[in-house]
């Protein structure tokens, strides 16, 4: 079974063009629903009316959204995507494949960690760190990496305790922590905790980056009903800031959206009428109503 928790990547209007380039270059790779802007109204991204909102897709068994939302926000590293593979050929493949028309932040080679590993944003700006090595059965090949950089530098302990505490079946797994010369002394450097199902990695950076956390890559969290909605939607927004849309930062700064997973058969449907009225009911909303929502795709 397949975690809530779902990445968003945002882009100004290249959803189906990086969709397909991520689902060309990771196995198991498909596309599985495509969104549309409403045909009856303007919308907050000044996008063409009808065209692409947001494409779904999966790539080794994790799911993605990419949104063309408009150059509101710009992709940075404090959120990358470790792609564990195998074996060290493979990995060296796939590295070059990311890194090409994009950027190299740390050359592939041999590590301490891992005897192939390179750090490389891709030519739309998502940053990937490609690793070599056996994983343990059952473990996830794509992983998000939080780091916690410049004003949430040595948060990462707290954030993996607080996301833990919010989902089913949270549990921190590893911990190692800077030794005194490497960093900020038992800051985390590199964690792996998973919360709902969904693996994620956690550190804190030792320099100052001059970026954090933005809305350009989110995450998801698919709710059943509207009990979920809610109790999500408290949890993670205490001590954060509520936006519109079922959007919001914790207080790590971290952004999350919250959504009903209807929401995703709503927006995909082939009746534009009825999907329209459900992205503009969904426009004069922050926490997201289900009932509502419902209620203005069946135009009742």
């Amino acid at each position: 079974m397949s975690s809530p928790i779902v990445p968003c990547l945002w882009f100004d209007d290249q959803a189906e063009e990086a969709a397909s380039f991520y689902t060309k270059t990771f196995p198991k790779g498909r596309v599985t629903a495509v969104s549309h802007y409403s045909e009856s109204r303007d919308n907050p991204g000044g996008k063409p009316r009808g065209s692409v909102l947001t494409v779904e897709f999966e790539i080794a068994g994790q799911r993605f959204t990419a949104l063309n939302g408009g150059p509101i926000f710009v992709i940075n590293p404090s959120i990358s995507f470790f792609a564990h593979v195998d074996e060290v050929g493979e990995a060296e493949r796939l590295f070059g494949l990311l890194s090409d028309g994009g950027d190299v932040l740390m050359p592939f080679g041999s590590y301490p960690w891992s005897e192939g590993f390179g750090w490389a944003k891709d030519r739309f700006g998502v940053s990937w760190q490609v690793i070599a090595g056996r994983r343990a059965p059952g473990s996830a090949s794509i992983v998000p990496c939080l780091m916690f950089t410049d004003a949430q530098k040595g948060k990462a302990n707290e954030a993996m305790e607080a996301y833990v505490r919010i989902f089913p079946g949270g549990k921190i797994q590893s911990v190692e922590r800077y030794a005194a010369g490497e960093g900020p002394t038992g800051t985390v450097k590199h964690a792996r905790f998973v919360v709902a199902g969904q693996d994620l990695i956690a550190m804190d950076s030792p320099i100052e980056h001059g970026f954090g956390f933005n809305g350009a890559v989110s995450l998801q969290v698919m709710c059943k009903d509207q009990g979920e909605v809610d109790r999500y939607w408290e949890a993670l927004s205490e001590g954060g800031e509520r936006g519109p849309c079922g959007w919001l930062k914790d207080r790590f700064g971290l952004s999350w959206q919250i959504v009903p997973i209807a929401m995703v058969e709503w927006m995909a449907s082939r009746d534009a009428a009825a999907r329209d009225r459900a992205f503009e009911a969904m426009l004069g909303m922050k926490k997201l109503d289900v009932a509502a929502l419902q209620a203005a795709f069946e135009g009742r």
